[in-house]
């Protein structure tokens, strides 16, 4: 009974990416009724489930923080492709696309995601525990790549607006990679063992103990199955988005909250994974998916914006404004204070989801 259902799922999970994707290829720069745009919402929903189960396939078999990696990195970079092609076909407002995606991406992360987890854990084990030390590291890498590249350009003075000149955003793409590159080695090589799950008494949970290690076959069809539903994810949630931002004027909206609707689209796959790893008391886990989202989304798409800007016409807007920039520092002291104990009860995750309903309304009702 238990292996037939196990075959009936793992059936499911490999069909829904592949039929996500030819649904993509006949509804990509089309012009949706309201009943397609239903049939692509429920295929979008059960890529992001696919896309999960083979996440959790891959982590299993490479192990953290690797598996944590693999997702932070493969949605980036989908949600990077995303943007610039957003950019291209935005016209005026693709100006502030990718900042508006990014800070969305750092706050959900941050806070939304961070909290979620947080709370469950805690609420389900107690305590939530998980090390300081590595945690620590990527919320100041965090910190630094969102001050250099989302909060300066609004203080520089070589350029009018909230803009970097030519060399300066030459300077911030070249840091926040070499940042990001110094942090993907220090968290798979020189100090992975900072990045593993603890149990309260502070042993490192070096493996998963709640189901067998897929073969090396089985991880690579998933890891394939994963780029699929992820491209299928993201290209759906562009193929909605005109509805989307039909609706968000309709409201009376302003045009900010597509962005973030978007990106939590796109971020769902990282928010499911990091809840499974929170109630199985991996929370170290939930972090390195949040905080490395966080750092991906900063590290690889401003020097993708920043490249794409040379050959793109009108202005990169990238500094924020004064609400978002009081947001991203009560986040980062927030963060601070929840990282450096290693532990947290329910309270802690309160206030990072009291912080994210508080940016959520303020980008709804600015």
């Amino acid at each position: 009974m238990i292996a037939g259902v196990r075959r009936l799922v793992t059936q499911w999970t490999a069909v829904v990416p592949v039929l996500a994707v030819v649904l993509l290829v006949f509804t990509w720069g089309r012009s949706l009724p309201g009943a397609v745009v239903g049939i692509v919402s429920l295929v979008l929903a059960a890529s992001v489930l696919a896309a999960v189960h083979h996440a959790e396939v891959v982590a299993h078999r490479v192990g953290e923080p690797f598996g944590s990696l693999v997702l932070a990195i493969a949605v980036t970079v989908i949600e990077v492709a995303l943007i610039v092609t957003l950019m291209v076909d935005g016209g005026a407002k693709g100006a502030t696309l990718a900042r508006d995606t990014v800070f969305a991406a750092v706050m959900i992360t941050c806070n939304g995601i961070v909290g979620l987890s947080l709370l469950s854990a805690s609420f389900r084990h107690g305590v939530a525990v998980f090390q300081s030390e590595g945690t620590g590291g990527a919320l100041a890498t965090v910190a630094t790549l969102a001050t250099l590249c989302l909060v300066l350009p609004t203080f520089t003075k070589t350029k009018p607006g909230p803009e970097f000149s030519t060399s300066q955003l030459i300077f911030a793409a070249a840091a926040a990679l070499i940042l990001y590159g110094i942090f993907v080695a220090t968290q798979t090589v020189r100090h992975r063992d900072y990045f593993l799950p603890i149990t309260k008494q502070g042993d490192v949970i070096d493996a998963d103990d709640h189901a067998d290690i897929p073969t090396t076959r089985t991880a690579l069809t998933s890891l394939g199955l994963l780029g699929l539903a992820l491209i299928a994810v993201v290209g759906l949630a562009k193929g909605v988005s005109p509805t989307i931002e039909s609706g968000v004027e309709a409201a009376g909206m302003p045009h900010t909250v597509v962005g973030v609707i978007i990106a939590l689209l796109v971020l769902l796959p990282e928010t499911i994974a990091a809840l499974r790893a929170a109630r199985r008391d991996r929370v170290q886990t939930s972090l390195n998916l949040a905080l490395g989202s966080a750092m991906a989304s900063i590290g690889l798409t401003i020097p993708a914006v920043a490249i794409a800007s040379f050959w793109l016409s009108g202005p990169l807007v990238l500094g924020l404004g004064s609400t978002e920039m009081v947001l991203l520092a009560l986040t980062m002291l927030v963060s601070t204070l929840t990282v450096v104990p290693g532990r947290a009860t329910p309270l802690q995750g309160g206030v990072h989801l009291v912080v994210f309903a508080a940016y959520v309304e303020l980008a709804v009702t600015p």
